[in-house]
């Protein structure tokens, strides 16, 4: 995890850290009362997102395996209804439409955490 392609894996879950973290702290201290599911599941994706930037760079693979399948389940479960019934989420979460409002990075980007995972692995057996 600490080169090349590891470090900007760690690098795009910090930035996705901070920005659903702040997305979701605004959102809750200020319209919670407006859609307090959709500001929930965003801080749980910012929680996510930050146990997977941490997991990461610590090289904890069992963690980041775990945080990586709860983020891709995450998204396809509230991407999928809140395509079905969007009045359920009247505002967007990070996860609503698939990561829309994130160019659908997180939809993206827990394929390519579980490949990394995957991948660097496998190197390691075979180094040994």
């Amino acid at each position: 995890m600490r080169s090349g392609p590891g470090r900007v894996l760690v690098a795009v879950y910090g930035v996705f850290a901070l920005a659903a973290s702040s997305r979701a702290g605004v959102q809750i201290a200020t319209r919670f009362h407006e859609a307090p599911l959709a500001y929930l599941l965003s801080a749980l994706a910012a929680v996510v997102y930050i146990v997977l930037t941490v997991a990461l760079a610590r090289g904890d693979r069992r963690l980041a395996l775990a945080a990586c399948l709860v983020e891709l389940t995450g998204v396809l479960v509230v991407g999928t209804l809140s395509l079905l019934d969007a009045e359920a989420f009247p505002h967007a979460t990070v996860w609503s439409g698939y990561g829309a409002g994130y160019l659908f990075v997180p939809l993206v980007l827990p394929v390519l955490g579980l490949f990394w995972l995957r991948r660097s692995a496998s190197q390691v057996a075979s180094a040994s």
